[in-house]
């Protein structure tokens, strides 16, 4: 049984190769490349008030953020129609101004309904929905992840998150991502196009980009119930069927 430390070791380990596997460039098709995320503060006082779990916390936040900008920004490339709904604007501000605005929108979007989380990711594929499909599925996500913490992308030794509320966003996490690489409209076309796969091409970049998602939340809820000594009840759906889970 692998011990505590090298869990927070591989947890270190996975948010590192993360960071580097999805700092691309704009001649892939992707956001410009960008240095990989750190923590701004981890030199002050603030430090000292958190433990390694908070850290880890924080790493897992801040990772899967970056992952969910990248996946906005490649739904939109792939699906420009989509952005047009929304705005003039170039992909790369649409993002920085969902990500970056939290404190003028809160993430409450009229476009939407002011929808959040699953409800949010609901909407993305109605039928009758005519508006911004990229909008209310990215924003669905973070706003999910962000409550299963809490609604905190910094934590402190005082934080007490839920394993099980964690462990539940994952395979929320992979519903919609099954969702969105399967849902169709009445025509039988795709909501939302992702992942291409042809005689000429074969870019799975989308799966990927969800599973390292899913990677790091599954492992940060897995090494948080071990070291709060909580049971974790693990449950397997048919993705096809299956219902999201409380959080």
């Amino acid at each position: 049984m692998p011990t505590l430390p090298s869990i927070v070791t591989s947890v270190l380990l996975l948010s590192m190769l993360s960071a580097c596997t999805t700092t691309t460039t704009q001649s892939s098709g992707t956001m410009p490349a960008k240095s990989i995320p750190e923590q701004q503060d981890r030199s002050t006082i603030r430090q000292l008030g958190k433990g390694d779990f908070d850290r880890m916390a924080d790493v897992e936040m801040r990772e899967n953020t970056e992952s969910l900008r990248l996946l906005m920004y490649k739904l939109y490339k792939r699906n420009p129609h989509e952005l047009q709904k929304s705005t003039s604007d170039v992909a790369e501000k649409m993002v920085n101004w969902v990500f970056d605005g939290e404190a003028q929108h809160h993430y409450n979007f009229e476009a939407i309904n002011n929808l959040q989380d699953t409800e949010a990711i609901f909407l993305a594929f109605k039928p009758d929905y005519t508006g911004d499909r990229v909008l209310p599925f990215i924003v669905g996500l973070h706003t999910m992840l962000l409550k299963a913490h809490d609604g905190k992308t910094d934590f402190y030794l005082t934080d007490s998150l839920d394993p099980q509320h964690i462990y539940n966003v994952a395979r929320n996490i992979e519903i919609a991502a099954w969702k969105l690489s399967n849902a169709r409209d009445e025509s039988g076309a795709l909501y939302l196009l992702t992942n291409e796969i042809n005689v000429n091409e074969r870019n799975l970049s989308f799966e990927r980009e969800f599973g390292k998602i899913i990677g790091r939340t599954d492992l940060y809820a897995v090494a948080l119930a071990e070291k709060s000594q909580r049971l974790i009840s693990r449950i397997v759906q048919n993705l096809a069927t299956a219902l999201f889970l409380p959080f």
